[in-house]
């Protein structure tokens, strides 16, 4: 009878821990685990409903909500010395709001001070510093904007650089324009006015370059903008795409009231503008320009270009971004179509600048070709554009006015590329560089 009576108590205690023992313990947890189950619950929702209103207080703002018709552009590469001037003239028609962008790796908080102190509506302009590179960043300024086109110049644009450091090119021009691509797929962003160069048509063998020229690009800035063109050509057949790529050839000029024009940076100035090594001359800042090439089969033995003024090209891109048209791909050369040689532009500049210039004649430049000028036909055809400013000279001295001004200031107003810069720099100097500083 002892072993009985043992095994009853632990009969018993086993029984405190029989499953129906461990369900009781359970409900008695059960409340505890549903209240914060309901709490868990609450916060969720809770932290869904502020980032909810978040995301709708953004919406209300100037810059990221929709309006009818093109009123919020991009502007990439804004800071520089074209990115900078079309700006300007975007500000200047009923264009509401206007977003640009720059690394200021080449262009200058400068112009985009001048541009704010001329437009200080709340809402009207909005500059942002940051990488075409960096795709976070450029992903988080179309989610926080509401854009109806992009304008893209962020480019560097330098020939004998581009044959000296390809890779950058490569990289900024091409993997860049990847990136903006990619962020207006993103966004349903459906315009693009692309800046382009005459460059991706190499040393074509007749001329004028028409638009049906064959493109085959001599050096890096050439196929890294051409590899660029091919893309958003390719990218351009999703429906509801409207395309403009614009080739233009050697910009000068600035700004006819004085407000922006072009310093290259002094590291810059030996794969610089023409126009910037003649000044530099002029001023004092360099003993005299250095030609690149005098052995060219052209009339004079120098190399001949097509000289744009700055204020014809950014009106070129406010009609094509007016002309562009749902499924379609406009490609246009911007140009004078008259081609002057290096020696004609050093003549204009002595006269712009009254100045004694000393000329000294070295080989060729890598990279450089000699003859390029334009037939601008077809944008006077479909876009009612021709160039207006063709007198090289008077371009010469309006732009020679700010270079004096801006020559007394640190740092100048508008430098040379941007973010990194505005292309279109055909042929680079066209044949001209200025020797390094000291």
């Amino acid at each position: 009878m002892l072993p009985v009576n043992r095994m009853k108590p632990q009969s018993r205690a086993s029984s405190s821990w029989s499953p129906s023992g461990v369900d009781l313990a359970d409900s008695r947890r059960k409340p505890h685990f549903l209240w914060r189950t309901i709490f868990t619950a609450l916060l969720i929702i809770g932290c869904i409903l502020v980032l909810k209103h978040s995301s709708e207080h953004r919406v209300t703002t100037a810059f990221s909500q929709h309006e009818h018709g093109v009123t919020h552009v991009l502007v990439t590469g804004g800071a520089g010395y074209i990115g900078s001037h079309a700006a300007l003239r975007l500000l200047r028609t009923k264009l509401k709001h206007l977003l640009w962008q720059d690394n200021l790796s080449r262009g200058n908080i400068g112009a985009v001070k001048v541009l704010q102190d001329l437009f200080p509506e709340p809402g009207r302009l909005q500059f942002i510093l940051a990488d075409l590179g960096d795709a976070k960043a450029v992903n988080k300024i179309f989610s926080e904007n509401a854009f109806d086109a992009v304008m893209h110049f962020a480019a560097v644009a330098y020939v004998g650089e581009s044959t000296l450091e390809p890779l950058r090119y490569y990289h900024n021009i091409t993997s860049n324009t990847l990136v903006v691509l990619e962020a207006m797929a993103a966004h349903r962003v459906n315009k693009l006015i692309y800046s382009s160069t005459c460059a991706t048509y190499g040393e074509p063998e007749k001329m004028p370059i028409t638009e049906e020229t064959p493109q085959h690009p001599i050096n890096p800035y050439g196929r890294a903008k051409k590899m660029a063109e091919d893309m958003i050509i390719d990218y351009s057949k999703k429906p509801g795409m409207a395309v403009m790529i614009l080739r233009y050839f050697n910009v000068i000029g600035s700004d006819p009231e004085g407000r922006l024009g072009e310093a290259p940076r002094p590291e810059l100035r030996e794969h610089g503008r023409i126009s910037g090594a003649c000044f530099d001359a002029a001023l004092g800042i360099i003993p005299g320009l250095k030609v690149r090439g005098s052995d060219y089969e052209t009339a004079d033995r120098t190399c001949v270009r097509d000289y744009i003024d700055v204020t014809d090209l950014v009106d070129a891109h406010v009609k094509a971004l007016h002309h562009a048209k749902s499924g379609n791909v406009g490609i246009y050369n911007v140009g004078t179509g008259k081609g002057r040689s290096v020696k004609e532009f050093v003549e204009a500049c002595k006269k712009a600048t009254r100045a004694e210039i000393k000329v000294e004649y070295l080989s060729r430049r890598a990279g450089d070709y000699a003859m390029v000028y334009s037939d601008p036909s077809k944008i006077k055809k479909d876009l009612n554009w021709s160039a207006k400013y063709t007198d090289v000279e008077q371009s010469l001295a309006t732009a020679w006015r700010w270079q004096k001004v801006a020559s007394q200031r640190l740092p100048p107003v508008a430098l040379e590329g941007s973010g990194g810069g505005p292309a279109g720099a055909a042929a680079g100097g066209g044949g001209v560089i200025a020797p390094p500083a000291g």
